[in-house]
């Protein structure tokens, strides 16, 4: 998440610099042969192109605004977890009696080890994902993901005995049979807890399993290949067509001028910043698309599962609490 006030003109210049590139060459080559080479057969008229552009920009701010509806629906998961994180640990803390402080305890710190599990889970590369371009690659060396500089293994053993932790490595949804080692928990501790009470703490149980699955929905399912794959045909397209359907228009603009044979130059800028806005407007739609992939644009599930640890440790009471994870370079993981 970009935790400062705006991206810079000159960050976005930077994340899109090869597209400014390759649009400018797009440019330069039809704009060449038209006029030092009398290729004129290559200027096409303006009105299907703009057309096809207006149907660019219906398509891609369709997609713009189904990948702005994932990213918040993912924020909304967080703020569930949060939410539900800090009654559960409320109700563990007050439910047990005074004398049941390793339940309290093992109970904390197994939710924490389900938090890491799940933000690891939700790190793990899709074929579908952007992370693995070469301007996100690039971007990514302003900010490190928490998830890829520590293995799971090793950050668990902070949390969990070394009979679970053997347990819970040997499985592929960690997450999952965390909770359900938190649910035998619970059930084992009906004795000291009236219906109300295991009732409420089965119900958190079940919320978490919600939450978990909600997110798991937005990882395991991209936004359709078939709406994604027509809109960049077509986006393709009219950046192709573009400088092709200006030639005439600049080089009608000179005429009975001094400048007369020298406006269709003006084709190369114009048509590379018109191009340049409509691939930068999908570029954010495509950054938003996958919000736990590991991208400066994404839910902040790093800090958030900091922040819920530091909560609940807090409710217990602990000192030596660890520290928020905090922006670098204005990304927040």
């Amino acid at each position: 998440m970009h935790a400062g006030k705006r991206y810079t003109f000159t960050e976005f210049v930077f994340w899109t610099r090869r597209d400014i590139y390759k649009l400018a060459l797009l440019s330069i080559v039809p704009t060449v042969l038209y006029h030092l080479f009398g290729f004129t057969f290559l200027a096409l008229p303006w009105v299907p192109v703009a057309m096809l552009g207006t149907a660019v920009a219906f398509i891609v701010g369709f997609k713009n605004n189904a990948n702005y509806n994932r990213l918040w629906e993912g924020r909304q998961i967080y703020g569930g977890i949060i939410n539900n994180s800090r009654a559960f640990g409320v109700m563990v803390r007050d439910f047990l009696a005074a004398g049941q402080t390793d339940d309290v305890r093992q109970l904390f710190y197994r939710h924490f080890a389900w938090l890491t599990a799940l933000r690891y889970q939700l790190r793990e590369p899709r074929t579908w994902e952007n992370t693995n371009e070469v301007n996100n690659i690039e971007y990514q060396r302003l900010y490190t993901i928490p998830e890829r500089e520590e293995k799971l293994d090793v950050v668990l053993k902070n949390y969990l005995s070394d009979d679970e932790h053997t347990y819970v490595l040997t499985k592929k949804n960690r997450a999952t049979q965390l909770m359900a080692l938190q649910s035998k928990h619970v059930n084992e501790l009906r004795g000291d807890l009236n219906d109300f009470q295991l009732m409420q703490l089965q119900t958190a149980i079940t919320n978490f399993y919600d939450l978990q699955g909600r997110a798991e929905r937005i990882k395991n399912f991209p936004y359709p290949r078939n709406f994604s794959s027509i809109s960049s045909i077509l986006l393709y397209l009219f950046i192709v067509l573009v400088p092709f359907g200006l030639l005439k228009e600049f080089n009608a603009m000179g005429q009975g001028t001094f400048l007369e044979g020298y406006t269709v130059w003006f084709n190369i800028p114009f048509a590379t910043l018109l191009n340049w806005v409509f691939v930068s407007l999908d570029r954010v739609g495509d950054s938003s698309a996958n919000p736990f992939e590991g991208g400066a644009n994404d839910v902040p599930i790093s800090n958030i599962s900091r922040t819920i640890e530091i909560d609940m440790r807090d409710m217990l009471d602990e000192t030596n609490l660890p520290a928020p994870i905090t922006a670098q370079n204005n990304i927040l993981m």
